[in-house]
């Protein structure tokens, strides 16, 4: 049985260690190759692009792939389509591994939008100093805002086209309520941006600006595939992918 996850999340990495080592199990994790150093999950890890739907499909003839995981970032966007594409063209069942989004507590000051260009738009009449956590990937929306001050945390350093005025902080989740709150005091956040991520090795700075009173403007997830059956851990998804049947194969015991 050959399993492959598109992965470079924490679920995705969980998935492949709770499958790692079955024996009768082939395991193949993709990584997107977009960030420089990945944690790398257990198994076989392959590196970059498929060319499309169409070849994803061609990837998954080819190396017989029984099962596939779509356990890709929720903001991946583009891939989870392709994946739904791939998996109907070559006959593959597919599975969602989809964490959780956030939701509002008492005190919280949460202003949506729907997309970074929105968020932007929102900015000005919120705050001046800004702490930018969507990553390093479209700071282009946020370019034209000269009179505001960015501090934006990403895993590798952003290139150009980006904010004037910046202070880029390279780290790497999961962060703790401490440090988030010494974050917003000694840079004197009045505004944090960030996508519904979800998870909760990110979630502190939720919290620190709830603390702080700072307002969020929190991105709103992008659409996904519809009909794709969905779990929201690796642990349900690794029983989804144990009991699923292979023509010609023996039942396999749940993990």
């Amino acid at each position: 049985m050959h399993v492959l996850i598109l992965g470079g999340t924490t679920e995705a990495r969980r998935l492949a260690g709770l499958l790692h080592g079955t024996p009768g199990l082939a395991l193949t994790s993709s990584l997107a190759g977009r960030v420089a150093n990945p944690r790398m999950p257990p198994g076989e890890v392959r590196v970059g692009g498929f060319g499309g739907a169409e070849g994803m499909a061609a990837w998954l003839r080819e190396h017989a792939v029984d099962v596939l995981v779509d356990a890709t970032h929720p903001f991946a966007g583009t891939i989870s389509f392709n994946a739904a594409s791939a998996a109907a063209l070559a006959q593959v069942p597919l599975l969602a591994l989809r964490r959780p989004g956030w939701d509002p507590v008492e005190g919280d000051a949460w202003h949506e939008a729907g997309s970074l260009e929105a968020a932007a738009r929102l900015l000005p009449g919120l705050g001046r100093r800004v702490f930018l956590t969507t990553g390093r990937m479209g700071l282009a929306a946020f370019a034209h805002l000269d009179d505001l001050w960015f501090l934006v945390r990403s895993v590798d350093a952003p290139e150009p086209p980006y904010p004037a005025r910046m202070e880029v902080l390279l780290d790497r989740g999961p962060f703790t309520l401490d440090g988030e709150r010494e974050l917003l005091r000694r840079h004197r956040v009045d505004v944090l941006v960030t996508k519904d991520s979800g998870a909760a090795a990110t979630a502190p700075k939720l919290t620190a600006a709830r603390e702080a009173g700072v307002p969020v403007i929190v991105v709103r997830r992008p659409p996904v595939p519809e009909g794709v059956p969905e779990v929201a851990t690796p642990e349900a998804a690794a029983r989804w992918v144990m009991r699923h049947p292979v023509p010609g194969a023996p039942p396999r015991n749940t993990p």
